[in-house]
């Protein structure tokens, strides 16, 4: 992996209030953790369809001048997210190996997240849109646990429900950590981010 280039870094969810506490938007959420760091704010790209923060990475381990980051939240529902994600893909001249997509994920415990590169979509519609656009599913996910609905809830509305009263008190922790995940994917790679990480 090439520490030079720019990095795109997608925070998946769904746009409008309505939205705004879900599961399914915690891609969101940790995508605006990270536009605090980078002392940005969000603006309506020119590319179309998503807005964006961009800057460089301050962290210790890259000497205060890290890689330059583009954020980006496309303002597309979860299953129409390849579009955005392409067209600023390919307006930065960012490849699929410097492409970050932040998720929920069913399949890991609430609290808990691992990060990996590709991979299937397991039923997942904002990365089957973004494997679909960019002709490839050789990027790297951040994925942020959020547990299998409880008793018979359907799923889809489990990850279109909000945070129970107990996980928000947790959530802001967890989308820190998620954040730190990201920063160390750009900065220190892939194995010693899956070594701190992959809980």
């Amino acid at each position: 992996m090439s520490d030079d280039g720019v990095w795109l870094v997608v925070g998946l969810g769904n746009p409008g209030p309505s939205y705004a506490g879900h599961r399914h938007n915690i891609g969101y959420l940790v995508n605006d953790e990270l536009a605090s760091r980078l002392r940005g704010s969000w603006k309506r790209h020119k590319a179309g369809r998503s807005d964006t923060v961009e800057g460089r990475l301050h962290s210790a381990h890259s000497g205060g001048s890290g890689p330059r980051v583009v954020l980006c939240r496309p303002s597309t529902y979860m299953n129409e997210t390849g579009g955005p994600v392409k067209a600023l893909a390919s307006f930065y001249k960012v490849p699929a190996d410097h492409v970050i997509v932040i998720h929920d994920e069913l399949d890991i415990p609430f609290d808990t997240m691992r990060v990996k590169l590709g991979g299937g979509d397991n039923g997942h519609n904002g990365l089957k849109s973004i494997r679909g656009s960019l002709g490839t599913g050789d990027f790297y996910r951040v994925r942020v646990g959020i547990g299998r609905p409880p008793g018979r809830q359907d799923v889809a509305d489990f990850v279109l429900s909000n945070y129970s009263a107990a996980e928000r008190k947790v959530l802001p922790f967890q989308v820190d950590t998620a954040a730190d995940a990201v920063e160390s994917l750009m900065t220190d790679g892939l194995e010693k981010t899956q070594q701190r990480f992959n809980s």
